[in-house]
């Protein structure tokens, strides 16, 4: 089976298709209304790509609609996705049920009163409005209308269009609460905006792992190819696809983003962490923070070990975004492989100490901040982000 290549393909085509377990949205939503009683009251709720009766976006807002005091919850359906293939009674108990449109057209659900008269807004109240002109795309003029009548958009995107996606909800100027990879902090078109704090991960933290439903083929796919509890994981008696790298970003407010980190003094982290001790000592040769040679800063290698009483810049790792808390931290730049690191005012290197590093390590890309290993030889770490403890903290 490992080699079947319709099973391969099936992996190929519908990885971007990870649907999100109602758990998982629940824990996340309720970190923003704990936060804010009234983030969703008066509200327009956008839910595109998620068909009601497989989404449990739609089901989580849909039983939650007078609890928020929504005024309005859309969702659209795309109709090339495994889940929108299947005929729901949504639409095929509805008058407007078209079947040679079912497979090609995507479908509009909207939630705004009860309406079977039941005394309470839920799931049986979402009514099937008919069909788009087109598949439900996203980018299409009919959902980017739908985008522009909302206050908040809410989904799991592909993670293969997340940039597309981001940059079609800040185009608009909405409010969200979406799922991507970590690796997206470091997109040229997202750090930006986590920079700027114009954006910002949500409250899931990044070391608790995501377990998603997946598509048949692709479960099939998983069982035969992978080990459980690396790609996916057995969840009560259902193979539930796993991402261990999955988290959400927003730009609603949450407690956690206003918790301070808590640190200790360098020469505390230097004496009592075992960890760091070891790290320095077989990376870099050393009993202390290693100084960039082309760069006025330390790199730590732990978010933990931040030190309290460090007045200059740091390079730190990207899960610095899951305790970042912008009372506390200044960001001022990035480092990464696959695009030159921004705005980081204290760079310097000669042509001359360029020629040098490459003298010495062929690999090494001009223009990063560079390191010496324990062998003496130069280095750089990418996918750092350079930060500066705030004062008032």
């Amino acid at each position: 089976m490992a080699g079947n290549s319709s099973l391969g393909k099936a992996k190929e085509a519908k990885q971007d298709e990870f649907y999100t377990r109602y758990a998982d949205i629940e824990a996340e939503m309720n970190a923003y209304v704990e936060y804010d009683h009234d983030v969703f009251r008066g509200k327009t709720i956008l839910l595109p790509c998620d068909d009601p009766e497989w989404s449990n976006f739609t089901k989580y807002f849909a039983s939650n609609f007078t609890r928020f005091g929504l005024k309005k919850l859309i969702s659209t359906s795309y109709a090339r996705s495994a889940g929108s293939k299947q005929l729901t009674l949504f639409e095929q108990e509805s008058p407007l049920y078209d079947p040679a449109k079912h497979d090609t057209h995507g479908k509009l659900f909207v939630l705004t009163r009860d309406r079977d008269g039941s005394g309470s807004i839920d799931t049986d109240d979402i009514e099937f409005s008919g069909y788009l002109e087109g598949d439900g795309d996203f980018r299409s003029a009919e959902v980017r209308q739908l985008r522009d009548e909302a206050d908040i958009i809410i989904t799991n995107p592909p993670f293969s269009l997340f940039r597309e996606f981001l940059a079609w909800i800040m185009e608009a100027k909405k409010q969200f609460v979406i799922i991507g990879n970590m690796n997206a902090i470091t997109y040229k078109e997202v750090f930006p905006l986590l920079k700027e704090n114009r954006i910002w991960l949500g409250y899931k933290s990044l070391n608790q792992d995501m377990y998603f439903d997946v598509p048949d083929e692709y479960k099939e796919w998983l069982v035969a190819n992978k080990k459980e509890g690396s790609a996916y994981k057995v969840i009560d008696g259902v193979v539930m696809g796993r991402l261990a790298s999955a988290c959400w970003f927003t730009n609603l407010d949450h407690g956690k983003r206003h918790e301070p980190l808590m640190l200790d003094t360098m020469e505390h982290n230097l004496k009592f962490n075992k960890k760091l001790r070891r790290k320095l000592e077989s990376d870099y040769g050393s009993s202390e923070y290693p100084h960039y040679d082309n760069y006025d800063a330390i790199d730590v290698p732990f978010v933990e070990c931040i030190p309290s009483d460090y007045d200059g810049v740091m390079g730190v790792p990207i899960t610095i975004f899951d305790k970042y808390n912008p009372d506390q931290f200044e960001i001022l730049g990035m480092d990464d492989k696959d695009w030159a690191w921004n705005e980081c005012p204290f760079f310097t290197c000669t042509a001359e100490r360029e020629a040098e590093y490459k003298k010495m390590n062929s690999n090494l890309r001009a223009h990063h901040p560079v390191l010496f290993d324990a062998q003496g030889k130069p280095y750089t770490t990418y996918k750092r982000i350079f930060i500066r403890t705030k004062k008032s903290i």
